[in-house]
């Protein structure tokens, strides 16, 4: 294989660790890091660098000598598909790699306490999956992206993904062929609510009449309570609708948006939740808890059976589903559903003050201006739930340095064989 113009010849290498990527991390001849998807720890390589990433390389290997910790990846689309980085690493070895990000993260924020042993969750639970759409030639593509990567991997298998909502990718690539809505390039979102699966198909031109028939059917035939359409990000619109799309939280009926963000899995939102409550200090009967990023109710509902809950999401829909769900209940006197966008208005130490803990489940980036106005407030308890190492170790470099303490820490593998961790930390002053 000849280097590309500009990089380094082809190296032989010795990988030495994993990187947050999931990328074998090894060093060229003349010290530069260079990053190889698909190898491990210990293994002897003849890398080939082909791209610069941030102050090194990245590129393809040849296997020169295999480590023992070499597992036979079990989906055929391994490699080339982005949605898994490390299926050919031996599950004990991954599993502790895991761990490691959380404990590594915590130490660098300066907490030097052990994380609990990693929760994780099944193959073949993953309940919602975001496909990518494109017409090539007389053949339509539907799955996902390859890792870094405008190329779709048509998904065929997938050990990851639950089987209700696998087997309607064949049916759906079928429909998606006939649609006039969909002239090149599209993408499919899939979540399974306990009403069925529920789609927000997204296209780059309006849907047909036709087309919305074709919908309708495809519902029917297939069990799905809702379809709902949109051309790009755009708004969308319902192109079916057969019956109610809801599902439980926590024991309470809640109807999520199209498209709505939803705990990877069954597995994973059960493990979070008891997380999050085993980290819940003993409250006075009136005390109150602010739950931030709250979306549609994952842990409001939960939380609500242990004190009264301030619950305050951001994104207009979700919080209307929070909300809607509360008053059906009959939880509205117990749950106070609030619209905030914590970004650009974040609550104030004084008001963080008011409660008895903090509870927030911030997206990827974190929560920085809002984790320095929680270390600020001195509430008596801070429970972190987070789906990213690096983000939580951030925010908790400001809890420690306000004199919190770290009270537990629980990996949850529920993003299985990629380099993703959810986790649950608990704070305490």
């Amino acid at each position: 294989m000849t280097a590309p113009a500009g990089a380094p010849a082809a190296a032989e290498l010795r990988v030495s660790r994993i990187g947050s990527d999931g990328d074998g991390v090894g060093h060229l001849p003349d010290g530069i890091v260079v990053y190889l998807p698909g190898t491990l720890p210990g293994e002897t390589v003849l890398a080939h660098p082909q791209f610069k990433r941030g102050d090194g390389w990245a590129g393809t290997a040849d296997l020169l000598a295999t480590s023992d910790d070499r597992a036979a990846p079990p989906c055929p689309h391994f490699g080339p598909c982005g949605g898994c980085a490390l299926q050919h690493w031996r599950d004990d070895s991954y599993l502790a790699w895991k761990t490691a990000l959380l404990e590594t993260a915590l130490r660098r924020a300066g907490y030097g306490e052990m994380p609990a042993p990693a929760i994780r969750t099944p193959p073949g639970a993953r309940r919602r999956v975001d496909l990518a759409i494109r017409r090539q030639g007389p053949a339509l593509l539907l799955g996902l992206h390859g890792k870094r990567s405008a190329d779709i991997v048509d998904l065929h298998a997938c050990p990851v993904l639950h089987p209700d909502l696998f087997a309607l990718i064949a049916p759906l690539r079928t429909l998606l062929r006939g649609l006039g809505g969909l002239r090149r390039h599209g993408s499919a979102i899939l979540n399974l609510l306990d009403s069925g699966p529920d789609l927000l198909l997204r296209t780059d031109a309006a849907l047909t009449t036709a087309d919305r028939t074709k919908l309708a059917a495809f519902a029917q035939a297939h069990g799905l309570p809702r379809i709902t359409a949109a051309i790009g990000d755009g708004p969308h619109e319902s192109a079916a609708l057969l019956r109610p799309p809801t599902t439980a939280m926590s024991g309470i009926t809640v109807t999520p948006p199209p498209g709505a963000f939803l705990q990877a899995s069954a597995e994973g939102e059960a493990a979070i939740i008891a997380a999050v409550l085993a980290g819940l200090p003993k409250l006075a009967g009136k005390a109150r808890i602010a739950e931030l990023y709250a979306g549609c109710g994952t842990l409001t509902f939960a939380l609500a059976k242990q004190a009264r809950i301030a619950a305050f999401e951001g994104d207009i829909e979700a919080h209307a589903a929070l909300r809607q769900a509360a008053n059906n209940s009959g939880l509205a006197g117990r749950v106070e559903a609030l619209r905030r966008d914590l970004t650009r208005q974040p609550l104030s130490a004084k008001e963080l003050a008011a409660f008895g803990a903090v509870v927030l489940d911030p997206p990827h980036g974190g929560a920085v201006t809002q984790a320095a106005l929680i270390a600020a407030s001195g509430v008596a308890r801070i429970i972190y739930v987070s789906c990213n190492p690096a983000t939580l170790g951030r925010d908790a470099k400001l809890f420690r340095d306000a004199g919190y303490k770290l009270l537990a820490a629980t990996p949850i593998d529920q993003f299985l064989w990629s380099p993703r961790l959810e986790s649950v930390t608990v704070f305490a002053r």
